[in-house]
């Protein structure tokens, strides 16, 4: 690990590298790849938005899946963005949410999003760890610009995220106001909307709006050790307010299964959004 020669030894000789690296150590070592033909996915955000970087989120547009497949260079979502980014992108893409929206998104997660100090503090010492915390209070969070990107917005976010004292998954949500959406882009549009982008993907699926009314509560456990996500639409009618909100595990769609059906797709194997 600490032997550069080494390590650039095996970075030119390998078809494939997954860098699970902070984001300097993951720019050394692309740095190192001399050898054309080797192919990288890059597990870090130091390259999520650099140009001639492919993003990693097959199901972000039709298209994804086979710009992927043909990539040298993959950088994987992060974890929020990539629920952000599922209910954002194609409602702006279909004009139903405009790009300069206020938008607000608030995400709470597992401790393990946190690294390895986090999780050290809440399993080595239990009971001495905040049972919730908010973080990011600067308003600067390194997620912004990659949702800002690849949702199509014109303008950032901001950004709330949470962890509280469970070791994975998220629950990330988006408040609407009806009266500040465009004419017909109504709660029912909206999961329409959703609905028809994600109608045949394998990983992320859309809660139909009767299920999503008969629920009182989201557990962001719910799809723990999956690739999967799952979107719902949440409405008052009288209010005009909506909430759009995205479940899923920040170690597997947001974490290791994104960078394995990366893999999978580079690699040729199963068809689609990849197994």
């Amino acid at each position: 690990r600490k032997d550069k020669p080494r390590r650039a030894e095996a970075l030119n000789n390998c078809d494939i590298a997954i860098l699970c690296l902070p984001d300097d150590a993951a720019r050394e070592a692309v740095a190192m790849v001399e050898n054309s033909s080797v192919r990288v996915i890059d597990a870090s955000s130091a390259h999520r938005i650099e140009p001639g970087w492919t993003y990693g989120f097959p199901e972000m547009s039709p298209e994804q899946t086979d710009e992927i497949r043909r990539a040298s260079r993959i950088t994987n979502p992060g974890c929020y963005p990539t629920g952000a980014i599922g209910l954002l992108r194609p409602l702006v893409e279909a004009g139903l949410l405009p790009p300069d929206y206020p938008l607000s998104i608030h995400a709470v997660s597992g401790y393990s999003g946190g690294g390895r100090a986090v999780v050290d503090l809440h399993e080595a010492a239990p009971g001495h760890a905040p049972a919730f915390q908010v973080y990011g209070l600067g308003l600067k969070h390194k997620h912004v610009p990659e949702i800002q990107r690849y949702a199509g917005l014109s303008a950032p976010p901001v950004f709330v995220p949470a962890y509280a004292a469970y070791r994975q998954g998220i629950v990330l949500s988006v408040p609407l106001q009806r009266r500040l959406l465009p004419p017909g882009a109504d709660a029912p549009a909206l999961h329409a909307c959703l609905a028809r982008r994600y109608a045949r993907s394998k990983h992320v699926r859309v809660l139909p709006l009767v299920a999503s009314s008969a629920l009182e509560r989201l557990d962001p456990q719910h799809l723990n050790a999956t690739n999967d996500m799952e979107l719902a639409v949440f409405s008052n009618p009288e209010s005009g307010h909506v909430l759009l909100t995205a479940v899923f595990d920040n170690l597997g769609k947001g974490a290791a299964g994104a960078a394995v059906q990366n893999l999978d797709l580079m690699l040729g194997l199963g068809p689609g959004d990849a197994a």
